[in-house]
């Protein structure tokens, strides 16, 4: 059971929910049927001043959580009283061209 402390806490961090995006790097699309929920971050990155490394105290921005759908996503930041955005996935085009058309 979650404290009532920690559910307060959580209320001031707004996520955002959405669907995973096709890999870049390879064709296949293993995962993209799967939405997740990614909490905002909640203070800015600072240069570590030895290193030079980018990093924050916050937690929560390392926190990905994965659903099978868009309700399940909703249904869990509604129970535990997270901010959440769905983001749309955006429609597919595709550009069917045969290999003849190089040479016309």
């Amino acid at each position: 059971m979650i404290s009532a402390a920690i559910r307060r806490n959580r209320t001031a961090m707004p996520a955002r929910i959405f669907q995973r995006p096709k890999n870049a790097m390879q064709s296949g699309k293993a995962r993209t049927d799967e939405w997740l929920l990614e909490f905002a971050p909640a203070e800015a990155k600072k240069p570590d001043p030895v290193m030079g490394w980018a990093g924050s105290g916050d937690t929560q921005s390392q926190v990905t959580l994965t659903f099978a759908s868009s309700a399940e996503a909703q249904a869990y930041a509604a129970k535990y009283g997270i901010e959440a955005v769905v983001h749309a996935t955006p429609p597919r085009r595709l550009k069917i061209q045969a290999y003849a058309d190089n040479f016309r």
